[in-house]
């Protein structure tokens, strides 16, 4: 017979450190932090798109009407240079447009109404076909005009002037690639600051909420502890007003809670140990009527039988009840020693009538722990009896452990826990499907629980290879240097 048992599987699958820390952190970023994260981050995004807009606009429309003067007040130079100088030589009017100077990469053109020609400054790289329809159009019709358009994949800004002294128009060309070079610089600077200003807002945003969440660390904390039995446990004042104010509620409550627990466990005590004298003294009664039972008749002998049986229900169920009071309680002293537990179990096994059920261990003979001796009796006597009364008997028990825990198993001959009751019979008064007709008192699995608890464990059911229940406790292994533990 194997003597160990195995959890499943998802209590023993690991993660590396690296990645679950990772997971933690998404998993941390769905709730309040990441809520906060994402309203810092829009928020940056929105204030760096915002203030960019405006500064890119601002920028553009600074550099585009600074260049815009320079190249007017350059094309009425020019158209100034012009009007004399073709109003002294218009013969020489092609000559005289080639030689005008214009700035680097610009074209002038210049139209006489009396000769109904074009003459282009460079008429093998711009001619007036190159310019803009409409500001042909507006000029030949007397009309100064401007207008931005694109040249070989570059972009231009042309003035048309009209000069009437020597009935004529003059056009200049000019660049806007420095313009246009510095505003995808500008651009590009900018898009890089959205993105570093979202990062950092939303960098700010997870640092903050550290901040802003760790009350609420801290009462999670705290609940955790109250929820695990540390109902001593309180938040410590807080300066802030509001936190203050939520500490203060938050320990009140946990007043109120621990004041109603400890008078419903005083309570249930006092019931206890004020039916404890009864119930001695009809137990006495009955072991007295009992040296008489052959002198009753066969209908008052089943009557008595039957008073019997519940008078012993009821002694068991208030010694459970009054065990149970002292575990909430934390009453008692522990007495912890250094012992052998496979020896322990087989020797409590014997000691109360279950010497003929099978016993294996994986535990060498020198393998020593520190229990307390008197719990881990409570423990297995449940579990006999629990086998006994409920599941046609106990059919193995076995003792198993590694370098950090110990456990106990028992297999009985019963049909098995459904998988809905696994959890349930380990509550007080629960019973399950197959021992709802018992005369148990319905506490036995709930103490064991407890005092699988109070030794740093847990217990649970399962399936045995046999079909039956397989009831395990697990215990923390503790060291002779580890004699001191916290009773519950």
């Amino acid at each position: 017979m194997q003597g160990q048992s195995e959890r499943p599987k998802s209590d023993r699958t690991t993660v590396p450190t690296g990645l679950s820390t990772i997971r933690n952190n998404v998993r941390g970023l769905r709730g309040l932090r990441g809520r906060m994260v994402l309203y810092f981050s829009l928020s940056a995004f929105a204030a760096a798109v915002s203030l960019s807009i405006v500064t890119y606009a601002s920028t553009r429309a600074y550099l585009l009407d600074q260049r815009s003067e320079l190249a007017t007040s350059q094309a009425i130079n020019n158209a100034q240079l012009l009007r004399t100088l073709v109003g002294v030589n218009p013969q020489d009017a092609g000559d005289i447009v080639t030689n005008i100077r214009t700035e680097s990469g610009g074209y002038a053109v210049l139209f006489l109404n009396d000769q109904d020609s074009f003459f282009a400054q460079e008429p093998l790289r711009f001619t007036q076909s190159n310019l803009p329809t409409d500001l042909l159009t507006q000029t030949l019709d007397g009309k100064s005009s401007r207008q931005r358009f694109e040249f070989n994949g570059e972009p231009y800004e042309a003035l048309g002037i009209s000069i009437s002294a020597i009935s004529g128009q003059y056009f200049e060309a000019f660049p806007l690639t420095d313009v246009e070079r510095t505003l995808n610089t500008i651009r590009t600077t900018l898009i890089f600051g959205i993105i570093l200003i979202t990062v950092a807002g939303g960098i700010f945003g997870f640092s903050s909420s550290s901040s802003v969440l760790r009350p609420l660390r801290r009462v999670a904390s705290v609940a955790t502890d109250i929820a695990s039995g540390g109902l001593d446990v309180r938040l410590e004042a807080e300066r802030d007003p509001e936190l203050s104010r939520l500490a203060d509620s938050f320990n009140n409550m946990v007043d109120a809670v621990q004041t109603r627990i400890q008078r419903e466990t005083r309570f249930a005590s006092d019931v206890s140990h004020e039916l404890r004298s009864p119930i001695t003294a009809l137990a006495a009664s009955v072991e007295v009527m009992q040296a008489r039972r052959d002198d009753l008749s066969d209908r008052n002998k089943q009557a008595f039988d039957i008073i019997a049986s519940q008078v012993h229900r009821f002694d068991r169920t208030v010694l459970d009840l009054l065990e149970l009071s002292r575990l909430d309680a934390g009453a008692g002293k522990t007495q912890e020693e250094i012992v052998n537990l496979a020896d322990l179990v087989k020797r409590v096994a014997q000691r109360h009538g279950f010497a003929d059920v099978p016993f294996a261990t994986t535990l060498s003979n020198d393998d020593e722990t520190v229990l307390d001796k008197r719990r881990i009796e409570r423990i297995v006597l449940n579990l006999l009896e629990n086998a006994r009364d409920h599941a046609g008997g106990a059919t193995a028990i076995s003792v198993t452990g590694d370098e950090h825990e110990l456990r106990i198993a028992v297999e009985d001959a019963g049909t098995g826990v459904a998988q809905s009751e696994r959890e349930r019979i380990f509550e007080r008064f629960a019973r399950g499907t197959a021992s709802k007709n018992s005369t148990g008192s319905g506490l036995g699995l709930a103490i064991v629980q407890e005092h699988a608890r109070a030794l740093g464990g847990k217990a649970w059911v399962e399936t045995s290879t046999s079909g039956g229940a397989r009831f395990i406790v697990s215990i923390q292994r503790q060291r002779s240097s580890e004699l001191t533990r916290p009773m519950l």
